[in-house]
């Protein structure tokens, strides 16, 4: 899409005026794996070429709010000892750059960043394997600013399903829907990224506030695990929750996913063992390249998911730093040219803005309402699995 084009002229106007809130980023887990976790290190000042996210790139594109993930894989020996040091990690490099990121833990902090110029900073934990299965953690996460928590990651825990791995629990087991309960009470948002489907009809049975699926796109269109099926999609709005369509190309394409195929498990995650270099060399000696993913196509998941969820109900979580991107978004710098695609199809300016960040901080005070309600009736849990 060229520069001039008067759709990106008007989405990079919109941009400067409405906040642009993206609900999931992982660059805590590649600030600790490629520098130890040494914010200076990692110069995040710098715009580098080959990395989609640095303070340069944020700037030039627009990003008002950011949930950063605290991410923990699920077989790491200290699970909640690695939450706590990526919780600190996310406050480090805010704090380091206090010019550019306000530390954020309330909806009202995204407003008040916009007005200041700064990038309001939120803190999300990526694995309920942090728990280590004691409810009262979840406690000790809200105190440091943990605004929402994904209830696990590729791997099925001892209490909720992942989508990618064996099934165990039908769902959610009674000490998940504690989980969920105390989450509520407390006013963390319950990330239904990850979990089976069965565990997102379980959870939203349950919840007694609005929950988030902070990095998913539509089943309906590409059949990877990971994207949301039509029923759990058709419950969202009476729930008051929202679907955040992610930037992930095998989320995204059908074609890509199907491609891929011998790279993967049946669960959809690679494969275990497998050098991944010479695999992927090996499918495309087979098959040719890998079909290219493009701003469109992400855009009909949005359009698709739109249609069955309603316009209140969606929104952005890119999930950078989380694999490969697509193309016309390959860093955070791009995210002007996912707005001016939707201003191709017509989307109005109101649309874009609940888009863009009015459906998140919608059910982000709609979750803090719940847990102010909640924390009059109810003592904060206690116990172990």
């Amino acid at each position: 899409m060229p520069a001039s084009d008067a759709a990106l002229t008007h989405a990079r106007a919109l941009i400067a005026q409405i906040p642009l809130f993206d609900a999931h980023n992982d660059m805590p887990w590649e600030i600790r794996a490629r520098h130890g976790s040494d914010v200076a290190a990692a110069r995040l000042t710098e715009d580098r070429p080959g990395r989609d996210t640095d303070i340069a790139k944020l700037l030039a594109g627009g990003v008002a709010a950011q949930f950063w993930a605290a991410f923990i894989p699920t077989d790491v020996p200290h699970p909640l000892r690695t939450a706590l040091e990526q919780i600190e990690l996310i406050h480090r490099f805010t704090e380091a750059h206090a010019d550019v990121f306000l530390p954020a833990r309330s909806p009202d902090d995204v407003a008040r960043a916009k007005a200041e110029g700064r990038i309001a900073s939120f803190i999300a934990v990526e694995g309920g394997v942090a728990l280590e299965e004691s409810l009262e953690i979840l406690s000790i996460f809200h105190r440091l600013g943990v605004r929402y928590m994904t209830l696990c990651h590729n791997e099925t825990l001892a209490w909720i399903d992942s989508t990618t791995d064996v099934s165990r629990h039908g769902g959610l087991t009674e000490f998940g829907r504690r989980v969920i309960a105390e989450m509520n009470r407390l006013g963390l948002m319950v990330d239904l990224s990850h979990t089976s489907h069965d565990a997102m009809r379980a959870v939203l049975d349950i919840s007694e506030a609005p929950v988030v699926f902070t990095h998913c796109n539509a089943y309906g269109l590409c059949r990877h695990p990971r994207n949301v099926p039509d029923d759990v999609l058709a419950r969202i709005p009476a729930n008051g929750g929202i679907v955040m369509a992610t930037f992930v190309p095998d989320f995204i394409s059908q074609r890509a996913l199907d491609w891929a195929r011998p790279l993967r498990d049946d669960f959809g995650k690679a494969r275990h063992g497998l050098e991944f270099r010479s695999a992927v060399a090996a499918v495309a000696a087979e098959k040719g390249p890998k079909p290219a993913v493009t701003i469109p196509e992400l855009a009909d998941h949005i359009d698709y998911m739109t249609a069955r969820v309603g316009i209140d109900h969606i929104g952005i979580g890119s999930d950078f730093y989380g694999g490969p991107t697509l193309e016309g978004l390959e860093d955070v710098s791009r995210f002007a040219y996912l707005i001016a695609e939707l201003v191709h199809r017509g989307w109005s300016d109101d649309a874009l803005a609940k888009l863009m960040s009015g459906n998140f901080v919608r059910v982000f005070r709609q979750v803090e309402s719940v847990a102010g309600r909640l924390k009059g009736l109810r003592k904060p849990a206690v116990g172990r699995l």
